[in-house]
């Protein structure tokens, strides 16, 4: 049988599975259907097998306890900022855009 400390990290670095799947999913999804002439659909199957996968996962993971189900929590929010943080644009990206707006004509 595991220990409690390694079953933490387990559903912890679960959790963070999870969110990166979904996260990482979500900017595919927003990157390939803004080019799409078939956005809807898209978006609509992205969202399906995205939601059905991550309650699937955090499930799993938590095997009906909270102490779980909370650090996979914790992992999936995790996820959230580091994929937030991993495709956020440049700073010189942004600086340039900004630059430039002011220069209308």
């Amino acid at each position: 049988m595991m220990n409690e400390p390694l079953i933490a990290v387990l559903s912890l670095s679960a959790g963070a599975l999870i969110g990166v799947m979904f996260y990482g999913g979500l900017w595919w999804t927003v990157q390939c259907g803004l080019s799409s002439g078939r956005a809807a659909l898209w978006f609509l199957a992205s969202f399906t097998l995205r939601t059905g996968g991550a309650v699937a996962g955090v499930y799993f993971v938590s095997a009906g306890q909270w102490q779980r189900l909370l650090l996979c929590f914790a992992g999936f929010m995790a996820a959230r900022h580091a994929i937030i943080w991993l495709t956020r644009p440049s700073r010189r990206k942004r600086n340039g855009s900004a630059a430039e707006g002011g220069h209308a004509s």
